[in-house]
């Protein structure tokens, strides 16, 4: 950036411009004469250079005295830049060596004693040494001369480009006046056009004096390219700066302008709507039932928004709190049916089946209307898919009078889901409970928590944890949602959730909760679901009634038995869906059909059967017997096969079990060995075959200890030469010792079995209690053979 060196005005107003340097000026510059001793005048952050006419201020005494001693002889003097500019009263050795001989053009005294002196530059000159130091400084010089540059056309090319850049670095800078820039335009001597920019330019003293001490003119030169190269980058950048910063202001300035013509506009229509939002805000607080803390912090987060701005961030976000917080249910409950016998219509209509779960919510609503208030119980249903377990909760709800929210947990893992969000966060909002509760506009709803066993968790905190104060009647009185900030009740919400494996739930959730098996359907009850939910709901959604489809008994529990494998209903309400779309589209297009579903329309439907029905193996070889064992989709029957082949008494074990199913091989393998005797097998069968236990279907996982005595029994056939008695099925745990140990499952199990056919199951006498768990219907022709150790086992499994 320049200093505008062109004029100069004096106290008395007079205006004095200085003349633009020709070639001619230049060569008389050159020829100046200069005397070997010459007062040496310090300068602070100014250089002088060849022919530039510099404006200096003279403050300090030394200075003032050698500037009018000078002036009233012959004007000509030294000037030499201090190294520091802070020293107040430079030595020798605080200046530099070059410097410039200069003349007094005019001095003006100033009214505070000051002098303003107007120097023109001369001649280069190195210091030699100083002659006095007192009263000012005088010092022996010699002349530098400059080298004068060869005329050439990159030489002309060096000043064009000196005078565009410094032309650029003159309109970038607003505070310049033009005159600057006229100045350099008319300057025909090169070295002056060099040294007037150097002279002008607003870089550091140390900047200048570096120009200043290159002998070369052409050298001088291209070291000022470089430094007004850097200066017209730095404006560049600042203008850019400055024209976004005001961009900026101008689009603050046209908001605020808009917004007070807005609320202007609004005062005239009837007032501002924020005055409006807050008048609603608190015509609906008087109407809520909340206590009169919630009511004080209400009414403080109302004060806060009524003082912010509109355009202000933290507006939307404070509306959006206030609206959550206004919406919520403080305090308001809905009359529970205390009715018991028209609760028990409404869940044996809705649900068939499933007395355990209907027994506890009709125990729970007697307390209520015996005691007038009582705590809701956290129930956990668990079971395999399909069973109607999210369906139970709208049933409990409609039995009970009650608003139903459902959650669903599956996936979840992020804490913040539960506890909400804290309100400073972008886009933050309660948790899923208490949004649930909102939506349900009532603070005692029955709240379903599906897939609680499918809650996951990571580096962003543990859902099942923060389930923990959600699900204890002792801490969900004063929940805290970080969203709110504040604590609501829960006490009088009725959970319920719903897993499909118990043990994969958290063991302190676990504990809070009252777990109900919803265990597998049979194939009468699931006729039964199909025959009073599934067909009149399906045949309803599909714009038919009954006369336009009857599907009888038999048809139907085919479709359940070659259809489906499953312990729910899901995928027979998809086949039966199939069945009625199908229906639909025969009469859409006035196609002839029957009514009456027939075998054939079933296959052409449906297709060919895609499961058979499970049945026991023929006992017409030995090395084959029938265990019991779960699934995710009810009881299943599974055949153990063992064989023997000519080796070294090794043992292979195949269909892709896993670690508790082989341990059980290797210990049901012990025990045939120690009980050899009793079992009459000769040593040498041990040692001169190898025994192979296979286990069918080994693309799906095996495990689990209940194949134990199955494997025992397969391995005593298969030694032994003695068959496994036709109709038999199995299922338990074994100890090396020989004892038979209970499993779980039973109901499951009871119902593959009767599927398979079995007439006989063999199971551990601790298994006792279970069966007497289980419907009687379900137990009609079958005999249960109990047995604590392997040897009856043995004794009642083989021919």
């Amino acid at each position: 950036m320049f200093r505008d060196a062109v004029i100069m005005s004096d106290k008395a107003g007079e205006d004095e411009f200085i003349p633009v340097f020709a070639d001619s000026d230049e060569d008389n510059l050159r020829n100046t004469p200069v005397p070997s001793v010459l007062p040496a005048l310090s300068l602070r952050n100014s250089v002088l250079f060849p022919g530039v006419v510099l404006p200096i201020n003279i403050n300090r005494d030394k200075s003032v005295k050698l500037v009018r001693a000078a002036y009233a002889g012959d004007k000509n003097i030294a000037t030499l830049m201090q190294v520091d500019a802070k020293i107040e009263d430079p030595k020798v050795e605080d200046l530099h060596k070059v410097g410039m001989a200069a003349h007094i053009m005019r001095l003006i005294e100033m009214p505070d004693g000051s002098i303003t002196m107007l120097l023109q530059g001369t001649r280069r000159i190195e210091l030699l040494r100083m002659v006095e130091s007192e009263p000012y400084f005088v010092g022996e010089v010699s002349v530098l001369d400059d080298i004068a540059p060869e005329p050439s056309e990159d030489l002309n090319v060096l000043i064009e480009s000196i005078r565009d850049v410094a032309w650029r670095v003159i309109k970038l800078s607003p505070h310049l006046a033009p005159e600057a820039g006229f100045a350099i335009k008319n300057i025909e001597s090169k070295s002056f056009l060099v040294n007037y920019i150097a002279s002008n330019l607003e870089v550091s003293g140390n900047e200048k004096q570096a120009l200043l001490e290159i002998a070369s003119v052409e050298d001088r030169a291209k070291a000022l390219l470089a430094v007004l190269m850097r200066e017209v980058g730095s404006l560049e950048v600042r203008q850019d700066i400055q024209n976004k910063a005001n961009k900026d202001i101008d689009k603050h300035n046209r908001e605020y302008f808009l917004q007070q013509q807005m609320k202007t506009i609004q005062d005239e229509l009837g007032g501002n709507p924020v005055d409006q939002e807050v008048k609603i805000f608190r015509e609906k607080a008087r109407t809520k039932k909340w206590t009169a803390e919630i009511a004080a912090v209400f009414e403080k987060e109302v004060a806060k928004l009524e003082h912010m701005h509109q355009s202000s961030g933290e507006f939307p976000v404070q509306m959006t709190y206030l609206q959550t917080f206004i919406d919520l249910p403080w305090g308001e409950y809905t009359e529970d049916k205390l009715d018991l016998v028209e609760a028990q219509k409404v869940l044996d209509n809705e649900h068939y089946g499933l007395e355990e779960v209907k027994q506890r919510i009709l125990e729970h609503l007697a307390v209520i209307k015996l005691k007038g208030d009582f705590k809701s119980p956290i129930i956990c249903l668990y079971g395999p898919p399909g069973v109607g377990k999210t369906s139970l909760g709208k049933s409990v709800a409609h039995a009970m009078g009650r608003e139903f929210g459902r959650i669903s947990l599956g996936g979840l893992h992020d804490e913040s889901e539960i506890r909400g969000h804290r309100k400073t966060y972008i886009g933050a909002m309660p948790g899923r409970i208490i949004q649930a509760i909102k939506k349900c506009k009532s603070s005692n709803p029955v709240l379903m928590l599906d897939e609680v066993d499918k809650v996951g968790r990571d580096f962003q905190g543990d859902p099942s944890s923060a389930l923990l104060e959600v699900l204890d009647p002792e801490q969900n009185v004063a929940f805290y949602d970080n969203y709110l900030e504040q604590d609501y009740d829960l006490s009088k919400v009725m959970f319920i959730t719903t897993a499909n494996d118990a043990s994969a739930i958290h063991s302190a959730l676990r504990d809070r909760m009252e777990m109900i098996n919803m265990s597998s359907y049979t194939l009468e009850e699931k006729m039964e679901i199909a025959k009073r939910h599934l067909l009149p709901k399906q045949l309803g959604l599909h714009g038919m009634t009954s006369k336009r489809l009857q599907i009888s008994d038999e048809l139907l529990r085919q479709i359940i038995e070659d259809y489906t494998h499953e312990s729910g209903v899901r995928g027979l309400e998809k086949r039966l869906t199939k069945i009625l779309r199908h229906t639909a589209m025969l009469i859409a297009t006035n196609t002839k059909y029957s009514p009456k579903l027939t075998q054939k329309a079933v296959r052409e439907i449906l297709g060919a059967p895609k499961f058979g029905k499970d049945k026991l193996l023929s006992a017409n070889f030995s090395g084959v017997a029938t265990g019991l064992a779960w699934t995710e989709n009810g009881g299943e029957i599974l055949f153990i096969e063992a064989s023997l082949s000519k080796g070294k008494g090794m043992l292979t074990t195949t269909g892709n079990l896993g670690e508790v199913m082989k341990e059980s091989a290797v210990i049901a393998l012990e025990y045939v060995k120690a009980q050899a005797d009793y079992l009459k097998i000769a040593s040498k069968m041990f040692e001169e075959n190898n025994l192979h236990i296979h286990v069918p279907e080994g693309a799906i996982p095996k495990d689990g200890p209940s194949a134990g005595i199955t494997m025992v029994t397969a391995m005593a056939s298969v030694y032994t030469g003695r068959k496994v008695r036709k109709g038999v099925a199995m299922t338990g745990e074994i100890t090396l010792r020989g004892k038979v140990l209970p499993v779980g499952g039973i109901k499951e199990k009871i119902l593959a079995a009767k599927r398979a056919g079995a007439a006989e199951i063999i199971l551990s006498d601790e298994n006792k209690k279970n069966i007497e768990e289980v419907k009687p219907e379900y137990l009609t022709d079958l005999k249960f053979i109990y047995v604590s150790n392997i040897r009856d086992v043995i004794k009642n499994a083989l021919e």
